[in-house]
């Protein structure tokens, strides 16, 4: 195991700038690194002996990658459709970025 390779808690970040008080309170405990890029926060993993960054975006777009092909192979069936839902308490930057993470997953996004 590696925390320092070990993402979560991406949706503390989707939607925020890295400057954000939550933002900065919370990379106080993470073992991952999150750095700034441009105002907004990327995760640094090392990721095939290379530094990558992805922004949270791609991180919850990849959960939801993985939760379609998960739930096809137990439905034995390709799932197309999904509902995702955000907080009550998100901001328009974070239901937008959420939205994003949805697009980049491929998923069709209704309202």
């Amino acid at each position: 195991m590696n925390p320092s390779n070990t993402v979560f808690d991406a949706k503390r970040l989707i939607g925020r700038k890295f400057d954000d008080p939550k933002i900065q309170q919370d990379l106080k405990h993470w073992p991952f690194k999150v750095v700034n890029d441009n105002g907004k926060p990327k995760i640094q993993v090392e990721f095939k002996s290379e530094k990558k960054r992805f922004a949270p975006e791609e991180i919850s777009s990849m959960v939801l990658t993985k939760m379609k092909e998960t739930a096809s192979a137990f439905l034995g069936n390709d799932v197309r459709d999904a509902v995702i839902t955000v907080p009550a308490y998100f901001n328009d930057s974070q239901r937008q970025a959420t939205k994003d993470a949805g697009t980049i997953a491929g998923k069709s996004l209704t309202r």
